[in-house]
């Protein structure tokens, strides 16, 4: 018998020919492709989940629940018919929120439909991490379209409004929920609260402000250009004034750490 290589021994396939730099475009072009159609295609699942659900869909089909719908038509668990759910409110959250803001834009549509039609990049799995906190997401979607919109922008396309839906998510996502708040015992603890609560208050004033100069499309480097003369006619340091900034972006106080708080 003839003499094998190692790589022969262990099984591994024979040397392929150098990918050009040509056809990995193409092949990447392809993937990315693949990927928009899944996430397109999470869109249009969520609306017609929404759509059945809300139709009672199992009644006249003689099913006795959505579990058993679900379970008797498609043949998915209940965890799965219930995750369904979990996408399609999510997404309609996000629509809702995206459609109700405060300056015309490409991506709103009459149709009650449209969310189907919708694609903001997201995936089944953010979709579901964030559906017990579709009120949060959706506060966070309109306070930052509504900071654009008065900044000067005119219409919100399309694209724009992608990154803010799909920002918000990622912002959510990576946030601790918040802990049950209970109101202090001691008064001198409940008084230091306030304190705190008024300056955070006073704080996202002030990064409402900074957003009307440098809207929440620059970054934090153009941002400090632009605000550098505002800050000293104020009294306040462009530090300060970029910390609020990013706490009117975000609503989570720990943007202001090191500074007010």
């Amino acid at each position: 018998m003839g003499e094998h290589t190692e790589d022969q021994e262990h099984g591994a396939e024979p040397a392929r020919e150098p990918l050009t730099a040509a056809r990995a475009r193409e092949l990447t072009a392809g993937l990315r492709e693949a990927m928009d159609d899944v996430r397109r295609s999470v869109a249009v699942l969520a609306a017609r989940v929404r759509d059945a659900h809300a139709a009672r869909v199992w009644l006249p089909l003689g099913h006795g629940s959505w579990e058993a719908y679900c379970r008797a038509e498609f043949g998915i668990s209940r965890a799965q018919a219930y995750r369904l759910l979990d996408v399609a409110r999510s997404l309609a959250a996000i629509h809702d929120a995206v459609t109700a803001g405060p300056q015309p834009s490409r991506t709103r549509d009459t149709d009650p439909g449209a969310a189907a039609a919708l694609d903001y990049g997201l995936s089944q799995r953010a979709l579901i991490a964030v559906s017990g906190r579709t009120d949060v997401v959706a506060e966070i979607i309109t306070r930052r379209l509504a900071a654009l919109a008065h900044s000067g922008l005119k219409a919100l396309h399309p694209a724009t409004v992608r990154a803010v839906v799909r920002q918000a998510v990622r912002d959510v996502r990576a946030a601790p929920p918040p802990a049950p708040v209970e109101p202090p015992a001691d008064p001198a603890v409940a008084a230091l609260r306030a304190v705190v609560d008024d300056l955070a208050a006073c704080s996202h004033q002030l990064g409402e402000l900074m957003l009307e100069v440098a809207p929440a499309y620059l970054s934090d480097t153009e941002a400090a250009d632009v605000l550098a003369l505002l800050c000293d006619e104020i009294g306040e340091t462009v530090e300060n004034g970029l910390a609020a900034r990013r706490y009117a972006l975000t609503g989570d106080r720990r943007a202001l750490a090191g500074t007010v708080l």
